[in-house]
């Protein structure tokens, strides 16, 4: 008889059992293999926990990001049809002006914003168009601007050079 059948004997014997009971007996090696396998496979679950649990967080904290974006693009469109003059001063006080309540209505912020801040808005009903900078400002020579000149010269010619100092020239204005 080897070691492994006398533990095996002993162990049946200890818990009360008789031979004629019908009770599977692992091997110690054994035993002590499955219970190392139970113990990764615990500590895996530990782990994938955690990182679900961080991915969650992660997932919650993006959701807000987004809330946030469309929220201020929202702000952004609305302003410019309202005809904010300063678009970057307008979200940052109408963000603020929402930043304590939870569902605020942008209209009527920007209501408000239009009563409090009226500086911040051009004349009631007209639209502010972008005016041209001192960089940009077209050249006159004789009747015709240069930009004029050169998209006839690229149209008459249909030359690629003339074409692309067209594109140049209007680059520049446009």
């Amino acid at each position: 008889m080897n070691s492994g059948e006398a533990q095996d004997i002993l162990s049946a014997d200890t818990t009360g059992h008789g031979d004629d009971d019908n009770l599977k007996l692992v091997p110690v090696s054994e035993s002590i293999r499955y219970r190392k396998r139970a113990q990764s496979a615990e500590k895996k679950i530990e782990s994938l926990a955690e990182q679900l649990a961080e991915a969650k967080a992660e997932a919650k904290e993006t959701a807000e990001q987004l809330k946030s974006i469309q929220v201020e693009q929202k702000l952004v469109c609305e302003l410019t049809a309202a005809g904010a003059v300063d678009l970057e001063t307008a979200v940052l006080i109408a963000k603020a002006k929402m930043e304590g309540e939870d569902e605020a209505d942008i209209d009527s912020v920007i209501r408000q914003l239009k009563k409090e801040k009226r500086y911040l808005f051009g004349g009631v009903g007209r639209t502010v168009k972008a005016t041209k900078t001192a960089g940009a400002k077209e050249r006159m020579e004789g009747s015709q601007t240069v930009l004029e000149r050169a998209a006839k010269k690229a149209a008459t010619t249909g030359s690629r050079t003339d074409l692309q100092e067209y594109l140049k020239l209007r680059r520049n204005f446009i």
